[in-house]
């Protein structure tokens, strides 16, 4: 039988939640970058916007939840950071912009910072 201390189990928990992270952000560049090549009208812009949408939401509620372990000040600019995607995904719904390439390197920077 296994003995784990709790400190191993409580790292690769996080470990995985990074992981998980990770991917839901490759997923949303992949994505956003497809809309860029099919343009803002097309359904793969829809589709992008949607998951990146979701995605952020679901960050932010967990970045804004007091059981989160990250340092406050870190969850803070999270959060900002968060609420920029949104507001980008927006007026690219609204095609208020048409350009994807913002939202995709903000994504790709927290991608990387999650991948260390």
């Amino acid at each position: 039988m296994y003995n784990l201390s709790y400190a191993e189990v409580m790292d690769d928990l996080c470990s995985d939640e990074r992981l998980n992270e990770h991917e839901a952000m490759c997923i949303i560049i992949g994505k956003l970058a497809t809309a860029q090549e099919k343009g803002i009208r097309s359904p793969e812009a829809i589709d992008a916007l949607f998951y990146t949408r979701r995605v952020w939401g679901f960050f932010m509620e967990n970045l804004a939840d007091d059981a989160n372990q990250l340092p406050e000040e870190m969850r803070a600019n999270l959060i900002s950071v968060g609420i920029w995607v949104l507001k980008e995904a927006e007026a690219l719904r609204q095609w208020e912009k048409e350009d994807f390439s913002d939202i995709i390197e903000i994504n790709s920077i927290i991608r990387d910072s999650l991948a260390g």
